[in-house]
């Protein structure tokens, strides 16, 4: 006989994949509640995702007004107001957060605007509430990580840029993974005198080493200081600004300093220990391949499971764990082939196998690749250019990795991953028509390997 529980599943977190998996449930029947200490839509919806493309397209346009010219406009002078811009964007996240809203509300899932613990397998503590649960879910995500170092006091996350008083003059973004490389863009863009720190030889360490040799150039040609090989030893402030003083012995002063230096499972306060839920070195969660943890009631999806950190893939995820639990079918998350995309300026977007992971995978692959200036610069007189690769299995002539750097790379990328995922080979793209003039007319132009 099934025990009465207070609910089906009780879902802890309100982000992609815990609304994705928690309304779908509802909609079958199950009866569900999700608790969310903060904004309805999780990290992407509030400070992630969103609003970064938005302060992205801001900065975008300031260097589309200097294109203008070429093409026989006369732009008085442009005054950008960051005021204006936070307060847009926070109207709109407002807007956003509301679609969640309803879209739980309208599913029938019961909302709990505050934090939640687990305190046994079936059990959620809320508001000194005790509620029990059939199934318990994670889907908590992840945090910003900043680590110790003499004046750290005086620096602020991703999540915190987002909401700045004052646009700073000069700013120093310390990191070298996706998020960092966006704001170094995004500050840049809007003006900025913008250093980028990075403790490693190259940024964007996992995408191709082509790509991201030809985004630091590209960068470097907008104005961005990239500072590799480097990184901050300490911050000291006076009444003029920051000191922030590398490892290299120098010393920048600055306005502000942005650390993007990595993200952490969000798991402190959750009661796993209450149960004994398992959680590796980093503190993420541990799941099987059914997103079950080692307790057999409770599951986690998304980032605080630390595997591949992806809006897209916590909503895959949590359809595959409510057509596991709810509707008996098994449709599991396909890893492989994810594109991703970085909106540095220029963007950078991939999918599948960069050069060097596929030079260690298969015995002999091609490589082909195009450089080129964009139509739209030659009038705009923008010295930007654009960087298209594919990598080839040249035993089957499978197409096994697609790599851009240019404007709406991922637009582009978006289509290829359709195609990598159908299996298609280099004669497929050589046979297939171009679209003239378009930058992405290269994808089925490149005729002869570089290498």
């Amino acid at each position: 006989m099934k025990k009465d529980y207070d609910f089906d599943l009780f879902t802890i977190g309100a982000g992609s994949g815990g609304v994705r998996a928690s309304r779908f449930a509802a909609n079958l029947g199950v009866k569900v509640a999700i608790a969310e200490k903060a904004s309805l839509g999780g990290t992407c919806v509030n400070v992630g995702c969103i609003p970064k493309k938005l302060f992205s397209y801001a900065a975008h346009m300031n260097e589309e007004l200097g294109d203008t010219v070429g093409y026989g406009w006369d732009v008085k002078e442009a005054n950008f107001n960051w005021a204006r811009l936070v307060e847009n964007k926070n109207l709109e996240i407002q807007r956003l957060n509301k679609i969640y809203q309803n879209l739980l509300e309208n599913s029938g899932v019961e909302i709990f605007a505050a934090h939640a613990t687990i305190v046994g397998p079936h059990e959620v503590s809320v508001e000194g509430r005790i509620y029990s649960a059939e199934r318990i879910l994670i889907a908590t995500g992840g945090e910003p990580f900043i680590p110790q170092f003499p004046g750290n006091e005086h620096v602020y996350s991703s999540n915190e840029a987002f909401f700045l008083k004052e646009l700073p003059k000069k700013v120093v973004v310390v990191g070298g993974g996706y998020i960092a490389t966006e704001f170094a863009g995004i500050f840049n863009g809007l003006g900025c005198e913008t250093t980028q720190i990075y403790r490693g030889s190259m940024f964007l360490r996992g995408f191709d080493l082509d790509a991201r040799t030809f985004l630091a150039e590209e960068m470097r040609n907008k104005g961005v200081n990239l500072e590799f090989d480097n990184d901050i030893s300490a911050i000291e402030k006076d009444d003029k600004g920051l000191n922030v003083k590398l490892k290299s012995r120098q010393t920048i002063k600055t306005d502000s300093v942005m650390y993007a230096t990595g993200r952490k499972p969000l798991t402190s306060d959750l009661g796993l220990d209450s149960c004994g839920v398992k959680t590796d070195p980093d503190n993420a969660v541990v799941v099987d391949s059914n997103y079950q943890t080692n307790i057999e009631s409770i599951y986690a999806i998304g980032d605080v499971t630390n595997r591949v950190n992806l809006t897209p893939v916590a909503l895959a995820e949590g359809m595959a764990l409510v057509a596991n639990l709810y509707q008996d079918t098994s449709r599991p998350v396909n890893y492989e082939n994810i594109p991703c995309a970085v909106f540095s300026h220029p963007n950078l977007a991939c999918v599948g196998y960069t050069e060097e992971s596929a030079r260690q995978k298969f015995s002999e692959i091609s490589v082909f690749k195009s450089c080129f200036r964009g139509l739209k610069n030659t009038l705009s007189g923008n010295a930007e250019k654009t960087l298209m690769k594919l990598i080839v299995n040249k035993a089957n002539d499978r197409v096994i990795g697609a790599h851009m750097v240019g404007p709406d790379a991922g637009e582009s990328i978006q289509g290829l991953a359709i195609a990598l995922k159908a299996g298609a080979t280099k004669a497929m793209f050589d046979s297939t028509i171009g679209i003239h003039p378009t930058s992405a007319e290269e994808w089925v132009t490149m005729r002869e390997p570089t290498s």
